[in-house]
């Protein structure tokens, strides 16, 4: 039986149907810290490199600091969609969704700042340019899987979340923004965080698996 507050999904389901929430998004009804600290609680079992638990999670519900990183969002985001689509082969569905994508983020550039909630997750460190991979396996791997979780537990309890890195281009503004160290936190994303509108969520269509798939060797 699931607790109160969270949807009675088994995991394959709240796997499969953990989607990035944008046009559905309810901008008005307002969302509990007590149901963020829940997701939050359930995020930090997630692994982290030596057991360190180095991240920090920033939770901005300040109408003028939404603003201000929902700006720095947006001056990302129209350069990156005034690029050109990606090419797909005839009949990939990544050809087939990409206006739809696209047209969804759109809608988020525009309202970002109306989410009652936005989330930049930190990890402790900062690498320097050309860091090796190991380094940034590290790194990444010690706070990503915490961010996921939360979005997971988000959605079992009925919260929408799109996971962005788009405001990294200007990772040093936005730590002025919410006063994050920069020199000793790395910034690994954001979200925006509030209840999803109508019903529930589908999986998405994927690539063929065999198209992905490699048994001893590439």
């Amino acid at each position: 039986m699931a607790a109160e507050g969270v949807l009675a999904l088994g995991p394959d389901e709240l796997l499969t149907t953990t989607r990035a929430v944008r046009k559905r998004l309810d901008f008005d009804r307002p969302v509990p810290r007590d149901v963020l600290l829940e997701c939050l609680q359930v995020a930090v079992q997630a692994p982290t490199g030596s057991n360190r638990q180095g991240w920090q999670f920033v939770f901005v519900q300040d109408a003028d600091r939404k603003r201000a990183v929902a700006d720095l969002y947006g001056r990302s985001w129209d350069a990156y969609g005034s690029l050109p689509n990606p090419e797909y082969p005839e009949g990939d569905v990544r050809g087939a969704r990409q206006e739809h994508v696209k047209s969804s983020a759109r809608y988020l550039r525009e309202r970002m700042h109306e989410a009652p909630w936005l989330l930049i997750p930190c990890i402790r460190g900062r690498l320097p340019a050309g860091a090796p991979t190991l380094d940034q396996a590290g790194l990444w791997g010690s706070i990503i899987p915490a961010f996921w979780s939360f979005c997971l537990a988000a959605r079992a309890r009925g919260l929408g979340t799109a996971y962005t890195t788009l405001h990294l281009a200007y990772e040093r503004e936005a730590a002025e923004v919410l006063g994050i160290p920069y020199e000793k936190y790395t910034q690994a994303g954001l979200t925006p965080i509030a209840y999803y509108t109508g019903a529930g969520f589908k999986p998405g269509e994927r690539v063929p698996l065999e198209s992905i798939t490699h048994w001893d060797g590439w």
